[in-house]
């Protein structure tokens, strides 16, 4: 007989994405390759059992913080950064449903035409009947960041953990691309993060999950089958907590 399938670790998580992540080696835009890999990722979490929300950026297409750096008003950036969020956002919606995924979009900007209005109880509902939801958007307010929105939703959707997928194993104590001798951290706390500016999630989003002691794992998300890996409770990456560990 074969061994019985492990059961997931988590029901309910928030996935969180860089839109970065889309673009492949071109850096910018959507890479429908990568695009593709990262559906077949994330409908295998679902397919699994565990009620999935994620949450993108939009940096592969247009940053907020870059644009207003280059002379635009800061909220006029943002907000055009939010769209940014939003075009990726329909991305993954189209190639998670190619792949038989039931999926939703909900925006904090009403685009009614292309997705839902947010709107916390149908967000749940569409969980609880087997939907992804992808939020986009970011908070629908300027000055915030999509990890902050992140934060925010999964909290609001009541989820288990913050999965923050990256393009490395996990939090180091230097840029592992650029150091060769940095150091991974296995276990933060909140504070650690906080206290040492480590580059996990800005202040704000990190504040979120303290005080609701939400815990939050970073990975690789380039790493085949590591999403699924983290919702199984296996030791990969770095974990954010109330204690180090």
């Amino acid at each position: 007989m074969s061994p019985e399938p492990q059961r997931p670790r988590y029901r309910r998580i928030l996935l969180k994405l860089s839109g970065e992540a889309l673009s492949g080696a071109d850096g910018y835009g959507i890479d429908t390759n990568v695009l593709h890999s990262i559906a077949s990722e994330v409908r295998d979490v679902h397919e699994s059992g565990v009620e999935v929300a994620l949450v993108i950026g939009g940096g592969n297409i247009f940053r907020g913080l870059r644009g207003s750096d280059q002379g635009l008003e800061r909220s006029t950036a943002d907000y055009m950064g939010m769209l940014a969020t939003v075009m990726n956002a329909l991305a993954l919606q189209d190639s998670l449903e190619r792949l038989g995924t039931p999926t939703r979009v909900q925006t904090a900007l009403e685009i009614r035409q292309l997705a839902e209005p947010y709107i916390r109880r149908r967000a749940m509902r569409h969980l609880e009947k087997r939907r992804i939801v992808i939020f986009g958007a970011g908070t629908g307010n300027p000055y915030f960041s999509t990890d902050t929105a992140a934060a925010l939703r999964a909290m609001e959707i009541h989820a288990e953990v913050v999965c923050k997928a990256t393009k490395v194993d996990g939090v180091y104590d230097k840029d592992p691309l650029k150091h060769p001798d940095a150091v991974m951290f296995k276990h933060l706390s909140y504070l650690d993060v906080i206290q040492r500016r480590i580059a996990v999630m800005d202040t704000t989003a990190i504040t979120l999950c303290m005080e609701n002691h939400l815990p939050i794992r970073v990975f690789n998300l380039f790493e085949k089958g590591n999403i699924r890996r983290v919702t199984q409770g296996e030791d990969i990456g770095t974990t954010v907590s109330d204690d180090a560990g």
